[in-house]
């Protein structure tokens, strides 16, 4: 039996060497992520996982009428039309070729392609590589980035790591007060001018990384659509200027998506990746969808448009908390996805 519908066992936490006599926090244990993470994708469960608990019940025949209405339960949850297609032809194939008649039978087969889809983009952020490693993030406004740095700041200090941030986002009024408002909560340094260039911001912090022993820079970047081409240009002119600082940085492109924009996501992903190289993702906010399918559709069609080369899914975010933006790991997403009431 394919066993991934239970998280995979994880050793224990390394201690807190940053956070003076505190705790660890409990959820730091991978039952405690994986209690947060299903409850985090209560939406999409109901959506996805409830509804396929009908359609997998026993007794539920493999007629034409259970295809189109799996197909109809993928789409609404933001799989997608390709995603889904390739799911629904893999179970059909899989059918037939074991002489399945009932839909139970079809149940493991459709995690287990699930996990086949995931798995490429299911890749750790090693950034042990380079010293400072210089992280660059994008997206478009409220897509959470600068929450997303405050809650990656606080994931890599409790690893022991010295975090430095650069208030990039020159724009946004309260962009610069809410980074500051971060480095204070974790306790790390935030370079953040009054006013200035974003390109020249991040110049400075990676100099000033660079002279103080920084193991890791989270550079803000301002929000933009990918129609505002002048931004856009603007953004690449910041990545040059991170390279003059440090030849070959940025180390890596992390793209900030809201799950909830939906299949909007995969322009977003199309869009900043032709404009910058997009590195990884980071996708927030699935505990406030019911479509957290989302997640395969981005794995099947950047899989499709460019065959071994998928861009990594690096954290996902289920909640409001500081540890709830860890790395994605795909049997776990699909065993808290569909789980055993599926």
């Amino acid at each position: 039996m394919f066993g991934f519908l239970k998280p995979k066992p994880r050793p224990a936490p390394e201690p807190d060497k940053t956070a003076g006599d505190s705790p660890p926090d409990a959820a730091d244990s991978s039952g405690g992520w994986f209690s947060r993470l299903k409850q985090g994708l209560t939406k999409t469960r109901q959506q996805l996982g409830g509804r396929l608990a009908g359609l997998f019940g026993a007794g539920r025949k493999l007629d034409e009428a259970f295809y189109e209405e799996l197909e109809t339960v993928l789409i609404s949850s933001d799989v997608g039309v390709t995603a889904t297609e390739f799911l629904i032809d893999n179970l059909r194939s899989r059918a037939r070729r074991e002489g399945y008649a009932e839909a139970a039978q079809l149940k493991e087969a459709l995690a287990e392609l699930l996990l086949e889809e995931l798995q490429p983009i299911a890749k750790p952020l090693d950034v042990t590589t380079q010293r400072p490693f210089i992280i660059m993030l994008a997206g478009v406004n409220g897509a959470g980035k600068t929450t997303s740095i405050g809650k990656l700041a606080h994931y890599y200090v409790r690893q022991g790591k010295k975090v430095l941030l650069a208030a990039g986002d020159t724009y946004r009024a309260a962009a610069r007060e809410q980074l500051v408002a971060w480095g204070e909560r974790n306790n790390v340094a935030v370079i953040a001018p009054q006013s200035g260039d974003a390109a020249a911001v991040i110049f400075d912090a990676i100099n000033a990384a660079a002279a103080r022993g920084i193991d890791i820079v989270l550079a803000d970047t301002a929000g933009r659509l990918p129609t505002q081409l002048h931004l856009m240009e603007e953004i690449r002119k910041v990545k040059r200027v991170i390279d003059k600082a440090m030849p070959g940085a940025p180390h890596e492109i992390l793209l900030v998506l809201d799950a909830n924009t939906g299949q909007n996501a995969l322009a977003q992903v199309k869009a900043f990746d032709d404009a910058l190289g997009v590195t990884g993702l980071v996708l927030t906010k699935l505990d406030g969808t019911a479509k957290g399918g989302v997640i395969a559709a981005i794995a099947h069609t950047r899989g499709k448009t460019n065959p071994g080369q998928p861009i990594p899914l690096r954290f996902i975010g289920v909640g409001e908390g500081l540890d709830d933006l860890r790395p994605f790991d795909a049997q776990d997403f699909v065993a808290a996805l569909l789980g055993d009431d599926a």
